[in-house]
This record gives C-alpha cells, sequence and structure tokens, in this order.
C-alpha cells in the first residue's frame, strides 16, 4: 500500500481483481444484496452472467475486499478507459449488503482513484448516480467528486431507462 493511501486511512481493504473461482461466493454476495440493489443496479446474478462478467474488456474490474474477514465487501469498475487527449474513464460500482454502510467502499474508491490518477494518468473520471441514490451521492461527495450535471433517461436499470446526475473528480482535484 502506497504511503498516501496509508495516510489517507485506507487500511482495512484491498482491491483485488475479479476470481473466477469464486463466483459461488460472488452470486451468494449478489443474492444477499438484492433488495439493496432493486433499482439502482444490476450485478451478474447467474453463473454466465458472472462468467460474461469476467470476460468482459472494456473495463478495469476491482473487488474490494475486507482484510479482516476476507469477505467481498463490493465492486468498483472502470469502464470505458480512454486515453488520448480525453485520459478518462466512466466508475461503476456497488457495495454487498454484509459491508454497506461501514466506509470500506470509500476506501476501495480511494484505492481504486489513486489506480487511475497516479498508474494509469487519467486526467478525470465521472460516476453517474440515479438522483435519489443517496448512499452512492454520498461517497462520490466524500471522495471529492462535483456535480457537473444531469442526464435524462441515461441509462437502463430494472428494464427502465433511469435519469442520472453527472459527477466528475479531475486528477488535479484529488486528494484536495
Amino acid at each position: 500500500m502506497s504511503a498516501k493511501a496509508r495516510k489517507r486511512g485506507v487500511e482495512r481493504v484491498f482491491l483485488q481483481s475479479p476470481q473466477p473461482d469464486a463466483m459461488r461466493a460472488f452470486l451468494g454476495a449478489v443474492r444477499r444484496s438484492r433488495a439493496l440493489h432493486r433499482g439502482w443496479v444490476e450485478p451478474p446474478d447467474t453463473p454466465g452472467a458472472f462468467r460474461e462478467y469476467l470476460a468482459r474488456r472494456d473495463s478495469a474490474q476491482q473487488w474490494v475486499i475486507d482484510r479482516e474477514t476476507g469477505g467481498l465487501v463490493g465492486v468498483i469498475n472502470l469502464n470505458n478507459v480512454v486515453l488520448g487527449n480525453f485520459h478518462s474513464a466512466a466508475l461503476g460500482y456497488y457495495a454487498f449488503m454484509e459491508f454497506a454502510g461501514r466506509g470500506l467502499m470509500k476506501e476501495g474508491m480511494l484505492l481504486v482513484l489513486q489506480h487511475a490518477f497516479f498508474d494509469l494518468k487519467l486526467h478525470r473520471v465521472e460516476a453517474n448516480i440515479q438522483p435519489r441514490n443517496r448512499a452512492s451521492l454520498a461517497l462520490v461527495r466524500s471522495c471529492g467528486f462535483v456535480k457537473e450535471g444531469f442526464s435524462r433517461k441515461m441509462l437502463k436499470v430494472g428494464g427502465r431507462w433511469r435519469d442520472h446526475e453527472r459527477w466528475a473528480l479531475l486528477s488535479d482535484e484529488y486528494g484536495k
């Protein structure tokens, strides 16, 4: 862990690439978290969907793991990473019920942002969040994201097109 991460208090979690042999644990966490996720996100919930998730090449996928228990805290993906003049990515994430509300996703988010800005040298990371998703909005606010706009019917979740607020964090704002 870097000195910056330790300085921020990021000690309770670590990041791990998705593990094919953890399918049963992952699907169990998804099943137990259905009420938490309903209307906000649709994580892979079948063996086939899990295999498709593992095969994705359009995102840098990270699992947030609790250091103490080894439990799966949540998932954070850097999607649609574009370099060149853009140097940007879209953030997607969700927590699992057993660990929700304990600040562990924030620690995982800070680690992902550190990777995005220092390792990948991204200029901008964007998160699009449904306006009523208070927990998700609080998470990005606590990590320094700034609200930039509103996108009507941006993403289809649960069979419905849903509005989203657009939040972003720039590399020169990270950690301030």
